[in-house]
């Protein structure tokens, strides 16, 4: 698939660095993850109304450490991509017939892309990227439920996902040209979004 060149951020000519993305990507099929985009962090676009999508029209707000109001605002959001220049997007293709379902087939699926973008940020960081972070897609399930607000009993894992940070995912598609659609049925596969932060 072919993406509009300007947009996409350029990789260091460096061995190192394209062994290191090439190995990720195989690391990230494991996952379900089956493209990887490198990107400037601005063409990450944060918007206000993402948040509002979050407060009223998810069943998770207020109820998990990963999910709006414990994650960024959209102006924290702002802050901390502005100490990067540099991000990885991490493309996806999930078939869920349980996506509106709260029950074990549905979470299976959503814990293997959140483990799956946490230990490509492990690697990364292993590999030199100190400032590695991730932003997972969806919401986290690695608890049945939630222990929020008492302790997190995953720390080391526990991570913001995208949409909780404000990212507006199609307009940062839409950004580095990349196409997408929007899945109309629950039996329909569709695809997840993922970043991960450099440098």
């Amino acid at each position: 698939m072919q993406h509009n060149a300007k947009k996409v951020y350029p990789l260091k000519n460096s061995r190192k660095e394209k062994d290191t993305i090439e190995e990720i990507r195989k690391l990230g099929k494991k996952y379900n993850i089956n493209e990887i985009i490198p990107l400037s962090t601005s063409d990450i676009c944060v918007a206000q109304w993402v948040r509002l999508k979050c407060k009223y029209g998810c069943n998770k707000y207020g109820t998990s450490w990963c999910c709006p109001p414990e994650t960024p605002a959209p102006d924290k959001t702002q802050a901390f991509l502005n100490e990067y220049k540099k991000a990885l997007l991490l493309c996806g293709t999930i078939t869920n017939g349980h996506f509106y379902r709260d029950n074990q087939k549905k979470r299976r699926i959503q814990i293997n892309t959140w483990k799956g973008t946490v230990a490509l940020e492990r690697y990364l960081f292993l590999a030199g990227y100190y400032k590695a972070f991730s932003l997972v897609s969806e919401n986290c399930a690695l608890c049945k439920e939630c222990s929020y607000p008492d302790e997190c009993k995953f720390p080391t894992d526990r991570r913001p996902s995208v949409e909780s940070c404000s990212i507006d995912v199609f307009q940062t598609l839409r950004n580095i040209g990349k196409p997408f659609r929007i899945a109309h049925d629950v039996t329909e596969e569709y695809n997840c979004y993922s970043i991960i932060l450099l440098e």
